[in-house]
């Protein structure tokens, strides 16, 4: 219980943040052009409010529905779909309203929450990059290659490989790898490096969408680590004859090839002396030792350690929007997917179970902001889809006016908000019932 309490208090801090930022963008924007602002709501608030305030001409308040919030503009027909506004509209246009103002003035507006949840996203980033620096396995230091579990092997890799590139793009960062085969919209060219000679898998696209519906993608590579000794720690390892240097081959009869495939044997001989097989020159000796409590033999093997960049105030700037643009791209190119029948992605769509489940179960400040400003990215690139009732509807259709130079009707615009409303109910539904149906599962 304890570990959803975090969760749920993590999730709804951070969608709070990000509609609060998202929703202040439009506001700032529409009172920088004179336009009049009724309504600033924190999550809706059909039939009554949590809290609400008048302050001026704009009404503040907390709604209890918490999938997302407003600003009601005056003169302007949006998703509260306001029957006071829709009454209001049939009025003459007054100076402050927002159907009066130009053109450019009103797609500002409109793409204001967007540019914030950006901008939010690139502050959180650099703050991170300010105060943690970045931490990352390159894929030049893994020169043992990658050990792989079932689904790779179902796709062709061997304990070993070494992989070079991917489509022929190199490989920096090793997290790049799981990306670029998770994500796939066709088959795949892997260059790899297997036993000192190079070679290219070509991995189709419904072998790696087998992958992922499999999940397989979990834990699909690690780090080849030869099963070296590199340090004896605990006297009962000691005492047991383990070396630094042995090379351990085998754990009560089942063999580990390389280090970390022994984590369910060590798991399963807790408290118990295990027989462990070492090469110790032309040697192999069979040893008793000790496994405690916590599945350990009180060993080292050593491994490649991460990379590691810290940033100045100044230098973080630069980095933390890079890597804001880089998440963009990254999102985008994942709703593009998910509208590609042939990834089956859209089967993997969730809702607001799937998003709270991506926090920790325990609170983290770093994984905390790095989720948040990813949650901003998403928040701004499925706004900008031009569906009627979100930011980027309502900026296509003053985009046509501007290129036509003819304002569509406010009963046309009513009209789109309606069925905006229904294709956003709709995908709701079916995404939060998507992760019902995974619970049963």
């Amino acid at each position: 219980m304890e570990v959803i309490i975090i969760k749920l208090v993590q999730f709804f801090a951070a969608l709070s943040l990000l509609v609060l930022i998202h929703e202040f963008g439009h506001f700032i924007a529409a009172r920088i052009f004179g336009i009049r602002v009724e309504k600033f709501y924190i999550f809706f608030n059909p039939w009554f409010s949590l809290w609400k305030r008048k302050i001026g001409d704009t009404e503040y308040g907390i709604g209890w529905l918490p999938l997302g919030g407003y600003v009601s503009i005056a003169g302007m027909i949006d998703e509260s779909i306001d029957q006071e506004q829709l009454e209001r509209m049939k009025q003459d246009p007054q100076p402050w309203e927002f159907r009066t103002k130009p053109a450019w003035q009103r797609l500002i507006v409109m793409l204001a929450g967007v540019t914030m949840n950006v901008l939010l996203a690139m502050v959180i980033y650099s703050a991170m990059l300010y105060a943690w620096g970045d931490s990352y396995y390159h894929n030049d230091d893994m020169v043992h290659g990658y050990a792989f579990n079932e689904a790779g092997h179902n796709l062709g890799f061997e304990d070993g490989d070494r992989i070079i590139s991917i489509d022929g793009e190199t490989i920096g960062d090793v997290t790049t790898i799981g990306q670029m085969l998770l994500l796939a919209d066709g088959e795949r060219k892997v260059d790899i490096i297997r036993d000192g000679e190079e070679q290219t898998l070509t991995l189709s696209l419904e072998s790696l969408v087998a992958m992922r519906e499999s999940g397989g993608y979990k834990g699909l590579y690690r780090e080849f680590i030869p099963y070296v000794v590199n340090s004896v720690e605990s006297e009962s390892a000691k005492a047991s004859g383990i070396v630094e240097g042995d090379r351990i081959v085998a754990i009560n009869g089942t063999a580990t090839p390389y280090f970390r495939a022994d984590s369910e044997l060590l798991s399963e001989a807790r408290g118990t002396t295990a027989t462990v097989d070492v090469v110790r020159g032309v040697d192999t000796l069979a040893l008793a030792v000790p496994i405690s409590d916590e599945g350990l033999m009180g060993i080292t093997v050593r491994q490649t350690l991460p990379r590691h960049n810290d940033y100045g105030f100044w230098a973080s700037i630069p980095a933390g929007a890079k890597r804001g643009v880089e998440e963009i791209k990254s999102y985008w190119e994942q709703v593009k997917l998910i509208f590609n029948p042939e990834t089956k992605l859209y089967k993997e769509v969730g809702g607001f179970i799937a998003i709270g489940n991506i926090f920790p179960g325990e609170w983290n400040w770093m994984a905390f902001w790095n989720l948040t400003a990813l949650l901003s990215i998403m928040l701004a690139v499925m706004n900008l889809l031009p569906i009627p009732g979100l930011d980027g509807g309502h900026a296509l259709f003053t985009l046509w006016e501007i290129i036509t130079r003819r304002k569509p009707s406010d009963k046309f615009l009513e009209v789109m908000q309606y069925i905006g409303l229904f294709l956003l109910l709709a995908l709701l539904i079916y995404a939060n019932g998507s992760d019902i149906v995974r619970l049963f599962k």
